[in-house]
């Protein structure tokens, strides 16, 4: 597993198709000119991560008041999360990364499921499959009650009328295990400010950071620069 970049450390370069503007988009485009919030979700398939999407589309022009750029990278292809979002718009800048190639870059982690009932504990985030299937979320209190995570997506997909299309299957398939994270990169291409998802347990799953977080993390940058 990659180690997660720290702040104080060089954001990796990432150059990505942008999914609602012509062309790719890089963070050297950026550099030395505006910070820059980036944050790496699943795909389309996740509802917590479409939330979050949407809470960091309603946080940028505060984030923008304070010379951040706001970025959002989906593990989704490219012409499904085209689809998706010409009915979903959102003032972010959209990236598509099937592959997870940059969440590995920025070294955030992933599930990783070891043998059922093997001997002693597994360190999170590698986990029986037993001991992820007693997992209980309700990150957002749409639930009702604490709920299975995979089950939990299902939940909130049905209540938002999301069917699943092949390429979300495929996507689920291969990187359903990947976490979310995002970072606060300066004008300089240095990390200031960080977050990754679940950091103790499988119980920690689908809680994002709020938009005051997001923002006050903005303010501290802002403050740092003048």
């Amino acid at each position: 597993m990659h180690r997660t970049v720290q702040p104080g450390e060089r954001a990796p370069e990432l150059t990505l198709p942008a999914v609602n503007r012509d062309g790719a988009v890089s963070l050297a485009d950026f550099r030395g000119r505006r910070a820059v919030m980036i944050g790496f979700f699943r795909g389309l398939h996740c509802p917590f991560c479409r939330r979050q999407i949407a809470q960091l589309g309603a946080a940028q022009p505060a984030l923008a008041a304070l010379g951040v750029e706001t970025i959002a990278v989906v593990n989704t292809p490219l012409e499904r999360a085209q689809l998706y979002f010409r009915y979903r718009p959102t003032p972010l800048i959209l990236l598509s990364d099937p592959d997870c190639r940059t969440h590995q870059m920025f070294g955030i982690p992933r599930i990783e499921f070891v043998e059922p009932g093997g001997g002693g504990p597994a360190q999170w985030p590698r986990t029986r499959p037993e001991d992820f299937a007693a997992a209980r979320i309700d990150p957002t209190g749409e639930l009702g009650a604490p709920t299975q995570p995979v089950e939990a997506n299902g939940v909130l997909n049905r209540k938002d009328g999301f069917e699943p299309t092949a390429a979300d299957e495929a996507i689920v398939a291969v990187h359903g295990t990947q976490f979310a994270g995002q970072f606060l990169v300066d004008h300089d291409g240095i990390v200031r400010w960080r977050w990754t998802e679940a950091p103790t347990s499988a119980n920690e799953l689908c809680r994002f950071p709020s938009a005051a977080e997001m923002i006050e993390a903005a303010r501290g940058l802002a403050a740092h620069q003048t």
